[in-house]
């Protein structure tokens, strides 16, 4: 994600109605105040020993109960009934992604309003790439009488203090998406990181084979691991997988084989902040600089086609250097069946949407939320003593093979769009009809 930290004069949020399913339901920017929480509410606990049991409809549900269908949603609603009072959701900007208008909303809302949630019991606004703005919109939460915040912090120091605002109120916080590692009550929704990553590795190397890719000099495309802790996860993932290191980076001139094949790291650096166009300047110049690359990991779609910009430009015909990426976005899924691309990691935002309302219900009724629900822990990638309560998605490999099966079926990506831009011959290899 790209980090944008503008001061605005007046502090401008955007509003989501509730009630509104439609993914481009976004209403003109309105006014958020900006002052401090309320620090009277009494304290809750992540797990309270004399927190009120579930029915035993919800105490059943688990990572592994949500699907498109949303059906498991309506076991909560004695949960729902249960507790009282707004569920916060602060999503961070509408640039960086098309995910936070076109499914984390429309997602959310369904989940809610399927739980049984009235209007009136969850506000989703938008923190439109300005840290004060997310900042902004959590005070006025905790104002509003919010009993529980679900946040996707635009970075680390941002979730930290709205934590820190949550704690102060007495309430849960769930970092959704993006982990804030602070405080005692602090929960994680998102997908395994760490798997994300070795997903990412394993695609690599199958590519590579795939490919017929000699001798394979590797340059590694990290993620804004200066501004967001699951981009380190990521590169331990798809490092561990490559280089048998589980480390954010990895040294230059680092040998491993796989399959009787030699591959060495030609270089790994830091796309700062997700930043593309930084990423395809790195790339720019350590591919001009060395020739001899002949094969590439990326941490993202974004990142992957900032290096096949290059590549193309530079004559590189398809399936001949590998680019790798996670999100499975319509650019991604393009250079895919293009051959540009081996692969990109799925993450289902509709059950990771289902997951983060599953627990804000239980917390905001007080309630242990179900061992089977918060399936995990996620630990902090630069201080392995911290650790926090997590629920952990599992995601999913994505290629030419199984995109019909996947993204398409989800309708996550649109096969019209898509077979527009690669052509319907294109799609129909991979069975995919527009």
């Amino acid at each position: 994600m790209k980090i944008r930290t503008s001061v605005l004069a007046a502090v401008a949020t955007i509003s989501i109605v509730a009630g509104a399913c439609s993914s481009a339901a976004t209403t003109a920017p309105t006014a958020a105040p900006a002052t401090p929480a309320p620090a009277s509410a009494a304290p809750a606990s992540a797990a309270p020993a004399s927190a009120a049991p579930a029915s035993a409809a919800a105490t059943s549900l688990s990572v592994t109960s949500f699907d498109a269908s949303f059906s498991a949603m309506s076991q909560l609603t004695s949960v729902v009934s249960a507790g009282s009072g707004l569920v916060g959701v602060i999503l961070p900007d509408v640039t960086t992604s098309a995910r936070y208008t076109s499914y984390d909303l429309p997602y959310l809302t369904k989940a809610f309003q399927t739980a049984g949630y009235s209007a009136s019991d969850f506000k989703i606004q938008n923190a439109v790439g300005t840290t004060n703005t997310e900042v902004a919109i959590a005070q006025a939460d905790i104002a509003a009488g919010a009993k529980v915040l679900l946040v996707d912090p635009l970075d680390g120091p941002t979730g930290k203090q709205i934590q820190s605002l949550a704690a102060a109120a007495g309430i849960p916080y769930i970092s959704y998406d993006r982990a804030t590692f602070q405080g005692t009550n602090t929960y994680y929704v998102s997908f395994d990181n760490v798997q994300v990553g070795k997903l990412i590795g394993q695609g690599f190397l199958q590519c590579v084979s795939d490919w017929g890719v000699t001798a394979p000099k590797v340059f590694t495309l990290d993620g804004g691991q200066d501004t967001d802790p699951n981009a380190i996860d990521f590169a331990k993932g798809y490092n561990g997988a490559v280089w048998g290191q589980s480390v954010a980076q990895v040294k230059p001139g680092t040998t491993a084989t796989h399959n009787g094949v030699t591959y060495t790291l030609a270089g790994e650096q830091i796309a700062p902040g997700w930043d593309n166009a930084k990423g395809q300047t790195i790339f720019q110049q350590a591919y001009t600089a060395n020739k001899s690359i002949n094969a590439t990991i990326e941490a993202n779609d974004g990142l992957a086609n900032s290096v096949i910009t290059v590549l193309k430009a530079a004559g590189v015909p398809a399936k001949k250097i590998p680019t790798t990426g996670q999100d499975a976005t319509l650019q991604g899924m393009e250079s895919i069946l293009q051959g540009y691309q081996c692969g990109s990691v799925y993450k289902p935002i509709y059950l990771e949407a289902q997951a983060a309302v599953a627990l804000a219900s239980y917390l905001r009724a007080g309630q242990t939320p179900p061992a089977a629900l918060v399936n995990g822990t996620t630990t902090d990638p630069t201080n392995a003593s911290v650790t926090e309560p997590a629920v952990l998605l599992t995601p999913l490999w994505v290629n030419a093979s199984n995109m019909a099966s996947t993204v398409i079926k989800d309708n996550f990506v649109s096969a019209k769009d898509l077979c527009a831009a690669v052509g319907t011959s294109v799609c129909s290899a991979a069975s995919i009809q527009p």
